[in-house]
């Protein structure tokens, strides 16, 4: 009979899969978006994705997948702690990588504006429109000095007037890219926090099979053939 540990160990452990799934289909699906051709809804979020680690994080969901897959030796071999000891270290190393990535988009956060500056001044005027109009701004610092006046091609910001009444990108754009990493490594976060709790499942089952090793070893001694 399945015992109550061994459910909620397989529970977890297929919560830590599905954790892997979603770091492979967040990755595939920011690079494929990235490649699209850009728009005012996904200019933003495009610039800030290719910032962030998604090859790092297809590597790290493969090697989740990896450690899923050597978990299931582990199930089906009751009287073997071997599996789960290298599920155990597998699954430390996969949080500490996660984690990494997570930090990595954190670290971003807390210098936005100057890497904003640097990826606006990198952008073709088409993606700096794209971003004036998706904000309703003008320019990333300096308003006035993005407008020509009598602009028809920039129906945004067609005059220093209408600009200096819309003001600059900067506040509007930082605020967005802030928000949109803030609920990018709080996501890596939940998966280390999915981990973490796995590695206290592998060890608690650790445990239980120790205990039930040494309960046999007991009744071998007095006869009974491990029952």
């Amino acid at each position: 009979m399945v015992s109550k540990l061994m459910i909620v160990f397989v529970v977890v452990d297929v919560l830590f899969a599905m954790c892997g799934g979603l770091l492979m289909g967040f990755s595939l699906i920011a690079e494929q978006n990235m490649r699209a051709t850009p728009t005012v809804d996904n200019v933003a979020p495009n610039l800030l994705l290719d910032q962030c680690p998604l090859t790092a994080g297809v590597v790290n969901a493969i090697f989740i997948f990896v450690t899923f897959l050597l978990s299931i030796p582990a199930f089906f071999l009751p009287q073997n702690r071997g599996w789960l000891r290298l599920q155990g270290w597998l699954v430390v190393f996969c949080a500490t990588f996660t984690l990494g990535l997570g930090l990595s988009v954190w670290v971003e956060t807390l210098t936005t504006r100057n890497k904003l500056s640097k990826i606006w001044s990198g952008q073709p005027e088409i993606t700096q429109r794209l971003l004036q109009q998706k904000f309703n701004c003008c320019g990333y610092d300096d308003a006035i000095k993005f407008a020509k006046d009598d602009d028809a091609q920039n129906p945004i910001c067609p005059s220093s007037i209408v600009a200096l009444d819309k003001g600059p990108c900067i506040g509007k754009f930082s605020s967005f890219a802030n928000s949109y990493l803030d609920k990018i490594f709080t996501a890596a976060f939940g998966v280390v926090g999915v981990d973490v709790i796995l590695v206290l499942c592998v060890a608690m089952v650790l445990k239980y099979r120790q205990e039930q090793e040494r309960y046999r070893h007991i009744d071998e001694k007095n006869g009974l053939d491990g029952l």
